[in-house]
This record gives structure tokens, sequence and C-alpha cells, in this order.
């Protein structure tokens, strides 16, 4: 049944309330038990990398349900959240060859009906979901306080709204995907990272390589360099996680206007630091840097692996 679409209706149906799509979902699920659903979870402003997961969703599912929602739990800067582009119709139109039979979007209040945000009181907090041990890890979690426990309460209310089988995320926010498959836990959905879509300069795609202008994005392709540079010195046989993480800071540090944020050897499972020589297989180097006033980050594993990288 890979590729069901509903008859008599175009090519995404677009719903604009979270309870609408639930309901959508659970029908589905009634009606035709087998259906195996996949869900790509995103804030909108899409873009090639967003495609790329709803394309893995379209193979390996017969439904694809997309969300789009900016969510407001995981910003920690006001001004970054009220910049951030909406448009649910352009991002409808970008998904209609991609392979998404359903995308939804809505307000907060409409995502935690049980709460009273905006109500007389509006006193309501809404109770945060626990995002695990990598949240905890540093990194984002330093960076951005509370940002995870956002995402985590987000992504479980996305899940029990949907209901999928199977659900998609980058591998550009790495740690992030480690809190996602603490909050599946060991049912469903499993979690499946895809590979990070990158620009021909090696930059990875991302909605804020917007804000950037074609000089800048050049400049910004030094995220990857430095993340090279870790994996060529590993392949050289360097150890020493001071010295890895040393050769990226060196090729940031080159860029004029690059201001680092991390630049990190981590476990790739737990995102733990090495006390001694990095192993030779399970490391990851992780950079987060601001570039004309623009944050990006990026990854990738110091052995290559095409299911991770």
């Amino acid at each position: 049944m890979r590729g069901l679409r509903p008859t008599n209706r175009p090519d995404v149906e677009r719903i604009e309330s979270p309870i609408a799509a639930a309901e959508r979902c659970r029908t589905v699920r009634d009606t035709s038990p087998s259906t195996r659903i996949g869900f790509v979870p995103t804030m909108g402003a899409l873009h090639e990398g967003h495609l790329a997961l709803v394309r893995r969703a379209a193979a390996e599912n017969d439904l694809v349900v997309v969300s789009i929602f900016v969510n407001p739990l995981q910003f920690d800067d006001a001004r970054d959240l009220a910049a951030y582009h909406r448009d649910f119709d352009g991002d409808c139109a970008l998904l209609e060859g991609a392979g998404a039979h359903i995308a939804f979007t809505g307000g907060l209040d409409e995502f935690f009906p049980e709460y009273d945000l905006y109500g007389p009181s509006g006193t309501d907090v809404i109770e945060a979901v626990d995002p695990g041990p990598a949240a905890r890890a540093g990194l984002e979690g330093d960076v951005r306080p509370g940002h995870f426990e956002g995402v985590a309460t987000i992504v479980r209310r996305l899940f029990d709204l949907v209901r999928p089988h199977v659900a998609y995320f980058g591998a550009k926010d790495w740690q992030q995907t480690l809190v996602v498959r603490h909050v599946a836990g060991s049912g469903e959905p499993s979690i499946v990272v895809v590979p990070t879509d990158r620009e021909a300069s090696g930059l990875a795609r991302s909605s804020r390589n917007a804000r950037l202008s074609p000089a800048q994005r050049e400049h910004a392709a030094v995220v990857h360099r430095a993340l090279l540079a870790a994996r060529e010195a590993f392949a050289g046989g360097e150890r020493d996680p001071v010295a890895l993480e040393g050769r990226m800071r060196a090729v940031l540090d080159r860029e004029d206007g690059t201001e680092i944020e991390y630049a990190a050897l981590r476990d790739a499972r737990t995102l733990a630091t090495f006390d001694g020589p990095v192993p030779d297989d399970g490391a990851r180097a992780l950079v987060a840097v601001r570039l004309a006033g623009v944050r990006l980050i990026d990854n990738l594993g110091l052995v290559p692996d095409e299911e991770s990288e």
C-alpha cells in the first residue's frame, strides 16, 4: 500500500487544527489498520533538507504526515522566535511533489487545549516532558536553556496526536535526535535519522541560511571544513580529543567574523566527553557558531557513515 493517497483530494491535504489532524490519522488507523504512517515534524520554512526527510518517509510508508508548527516552547530568544519565517501555504506547495499526504498546523493553545494559556487568567504553564540525559550533556543544552524541554514536550504531543509508526529527523540536529529517541522510548514510533542534506559548499541546509547573503553562505561553509579537519586528523591517527577540537577551532578561527560557541568531540550515542584517547568508532564532532548574527550548527562522525552523515 505504499503511497496511499485519498481520492478526490489535493496532493497534500491541509489541516489547520491539530485535533482535526489527530482525528484524520485515527480514522486511517481504524479503517485501514495495515496502513503504515510515517511522520515528519517540522517548524516550517521548508527547504531541500526537509523534503529529503519527506521523500524518505514516502519511500518507506503508506501515508506521510507532516507537521508545520513554530514551537515557542523551544525558543529561548523572543527575537529569534519572531524572526522565524511562517508560510503554511507555501510550505504545503513545496510538499506537493515530495510525497506528503497530510500537512497540519495550529496554535500553541490548540496543541495543548487542556491548558488555559490565553484565557482570563492565562496563568497555566505547560508541564514539560523530560528530554533525557543527552539534553544535560552541555552543548545546545548549555547554550539554549530550556530548549530541549520545549522540544521534548511538543514532540511527545505530536507523537500522541499522529500516532505514527515511524518518525524522521535530520542528523544535523544530532543532540536533538538523542532527545527524540528518549521521548519515543522503546515503543512506537521508531526513529529514523536521515543524513544531513548539504549545499554544494558543504554547508548544512537550514532555514536560517536564508538570512545569509550569498557571500556569507560561502563563508559559512567553514563549519563543514572544520568538521572535515577533525575527521582527517582522526583518519591520520590523532586520538587526543583536545587536539582534535583544536583542529576544528583553528579552521574556524581563520574565517573572520565567526564566533565559536562550541567545537566539541563527544560520544555519538551519549554525548559523553572523552577522558582519554578517542576510540576508533562512535565519536562525533559537533560545532555551533554565529556568523553575521545567524546561529549555525552542524556535526559529523569521525568515521564516515552513510547512515548518519
